[in-house]
């Protein structure tokens, strides 16, 4: 946490991907993780991990399976909560898949 800002730099994955709305439930989130795992690219660098409380921070690149489709998003936010589908849309940008 930064005390001047008093807000949260980072988050674990489980809980940002249940806040943005991906799973619907926390323990699916973490579930899923845990089994199928993640691509965090942070800083340039890009990592695979199936940790749930993996951290990830505004600007990083998640890419994970949801059903058939493979997404990448941009971490635009962290939110402090699972709001309602428009304010979780708030939190990630998608990004085109790589031809």
């Amino acid at each position: 946490m930064t005390p001047e800002l008093g807000g949260e730099t980072s988050v674990r994955a489980d809980v940002w991907l249940w806040r943005a709305r991906f799973f619907r439930t926390r323990a699916l989130s973490s579930d899923y993780v845990r089994k199928s795992g993640l691509r965090l690219s942070h800083a340039g660098q890009t990592r695979r991990t199936d940790k749930p409380g993996a951290s990830l921070a505004v600007g990083d690149i998640v890419t994970f399976g949801k059903g058939a489709d493979i997404l990448s998003v941009e971490v635009l936010g962290l939110g402090t909560r699972r709001g309602p589908a428009e304010e979780a849309r708030t939190l990630y940008r998608p990004l085109e898949p790589k031809p």
